[in-house]
């Protein structure tokens, strides 16, 4: 039997991950390689990030409607 992986993103810890890079390489004393990976990490977290934000963006849309009342949101629908 095998097992589903189930990742759920944590969005602050990603920003933090992302602070931590852009810090690493802001101080100058990572190598070109290590700046390289830094930055195509710094991309895939930022990626994400803006995924995240989105998909938060479409529930609030979906909970508000043109008269600024509630209804309720079906997460089903949002989802992937």
């Amino acid at each position: 039997m095998t097992k589903k992986k189930t990742t759920s993103f944590d969005f602050e810890k990603a920003l933090e991950n992302l602070e931590e890079l852009v810090t690493a390489m802001e101080e100058g004393d990572l190598s070109l390689e290590e700046s390289l990976q830094a930055f195509e990490q710094g991309i895939k977290l930022t990626r994400e990030c803006q995924n995240a934000l989105k998909k938060a963006e479409q529930k609030v849309q979906i909970l508000i409607n043109d008269n600024g009342d509630t209804e309720e949101l079906n997460v089903e629908d949002v989802e992937d």
